[in-house]
């Protein structure tokens, strides 16, 4: 069940970017302690607004969150817990993303995360640029990807 994050669900969602970051960015660890990633999520991710979290049997097991400027939409966050990957969850919080934010629609994910790259291919996305990671926390290569208006 898709639906919007209420500030009780910061333990959850902090569980799964924890978790999924160990488990599949294991080559970009965290720039901040598990700690750190609590306290963001429950003060600052959730409040701002444009966080949906997936429920399966009750417990959060997806998160992602939005957000607008002027002329663009972004995917800030976007994790599926270890274990619930691989069910068709993320193609639901796209499909989400995509009937509620105007395009473009962009996102960053690691080039090193082949996966995550060829599920936004799938999607419709296209890299539009590809850095050295330096402006990124983890210092890890990025790419920059992009929904165009239909």
């Amino acid at each position: 069940m898709l639906r919007p994050a209420y500030p009780d669900d910061g333990p959850a969602v902090a569980a799964v970017l924890i978790a999924s970051r160990r488990v599949f960015l294991s080559y970009a660890p965290s720039a901040h302690t598990d700690e750190d990633v609590h306290r963001w999520v429950i003060d600052k991710l959730i409040p701002s607004g444009g966080v949906v979290v997936w429920e399966q049997s009750g417990a959060v097991v997806a998160v992602m969150a939005t957000s607008h400027s002027d002329a663009v939409s972004w995917i800030d966050q976007m994790y599926v817990a270890p274990g619930s990957d691989g069910q068709g969850i993320g193609s639901k919080l796209l499909r989400h993303a995509h009937g509620h934010l105007r395009r473009p629609i962009r996102l960053y994910t690691f080039q090193q995360n082949i996966r995550a790259r060829a599920f936004y291919e799938r999607h419709g996305y296209k890299a539009l640029e590809f850095t050295d990671g330096r402006s990124n926390e983890e210092k890890c290569p990025d790419v920059l990807y992009e929904l165009s208006p239909p």
